[in-house]
């Protein structure tokens, strides 16, 4: 598998490193963007001297940063001849923050890390993408999409580029959801627009895994002890690393495309209601997913922001 390149952002830990590590014991040609290259070079080194595969190759990319971004895919694509697996893992969410903080492009880094950096990452390397026989993108989703169940939940458009940054409460975990149903929503968009190009593009519902000490050290004390209580049954993150390599190179998902998966590999359905019970039972279940991710008129607007925002940076 050594001709066949998947490109993991934010491989140099967590789950993107287990699926690094995962794609390179399968002798697949790994690229690993990542952010702080110091740091991440210890992990680059382990991942080859575990798999005895020398062909996993560390570059310097920043998802905030459409600059960076930018640098990226034009290294990228003058060093490979195509692109098979395009995995968007990275993402920011930094616990314990209570301050809004703007992009190097002046975008509430949630947005920018999460959402609209991954949608220009894909849009560069579409073309590298077509060169392959069977390329698949996949998207890193979450469980807290789940909040939009609520009907008074919805993403703050009005506030991404920090307009009332000074007037409104900030919380991390919210714009992190909200980011989150963004990149569900431009998943569907995308997934109409890549179909006549033989692109297949999901996205994951990631369930819960353990946190790292560094991750915990970052909480208040309640949820530091109520995240060590979790992290004594919550799986490792090489589970859910199987279940990338499942979906993005397994026959199941050949011709899958425009959907959300669950922890279980099985496809989510948006909600056929959301009132009572049901809504209890969409929350605690894995099997439905708001049909806010749907809503014409909210795909429209992230696509909208997501095209105007990012180009000046297509080439």
């Amino acid at each position: 598998m050594k001709d066949k390149f998947v490109l993991i952002t934010g491989a140099n830990s967590g789950i993107g490193k287990a699926a690094a590590l995962k794609f390179a014991e399968e002798g697949y040609h790994v690229i690993m963007g990542c952010r702080n290259i110091e740091i991440s070079s210890v992990a680059h080194r382990e991942i080859i001297e575990t798999t005895k595969n020398t062909h996993v190759d560390l570059m310097k990319l920043d998802v905030s940063s459409f600059d960076s971004i930018h640098a990226f895919c034009t290294a990228f694509k003058e060093k490979y001849p195509r692109l098979d697996i395009l995995i968007h893992n990275a993402a920011y969410l930094n616990h314990g923050i209570k301050e809004y903080k703007l992009s190097p492009d002046h975008i509430e880094l949630s947005f920018a890390t999460n959402t609209f950096g991954p949608f220009l990452m894909t849009r560069l390397l579409i073309d590298h993408l077509a060169k392959s026989s069977d390329p698949r993108i996949l998207h890193a989703c979450t469980t807290n999409i789940k909040n939009f169940f609520d009907p008074k939940r919805e993403i703050e458009f009005d506030n991404l580029r920090g307009e009332h940054k000074d007037t409104r409460p900030y919380s991390t975990y919210k714009m992190y959801g909200d980011s989150k149903m963004a990149l569900l929503m431009l998943t569907f968009k995308m997934a109409e627009e890549l179909k006549g190009m033989g692109i297949k593009i999901n996205a994951l519902q990631i369930n819960r895994v353990k946190l790292s000490k560094e991750t915990i050290d970052k909480l208040n004390s309640f949820w530091k002890v109520f995240a060590k209580l979790q992290n004594l049954t919550n799986p490792v993150p090489s589970g859910m690393a199987d279940t990338y390599f499942h979906i993005c190179t397994s026959n199941d998902f050949k011709d899958v495309t425009g959907q959300l998966i669950n922890h279980k590999r099985e496809i989510v359905h948006p909600a056929t209601t959301e009132k009572g019970f049901a809504q209890l039972k969409n929350v605690f279940g894995s099997s439905s997913y708001p049909t806010y991710a749907i809503n014409p008129q909210n795909v429209k607007q992230i696509w909208n922001m997501s095209t105007t925002l990012t180009k000046n940076f297509t080439f």
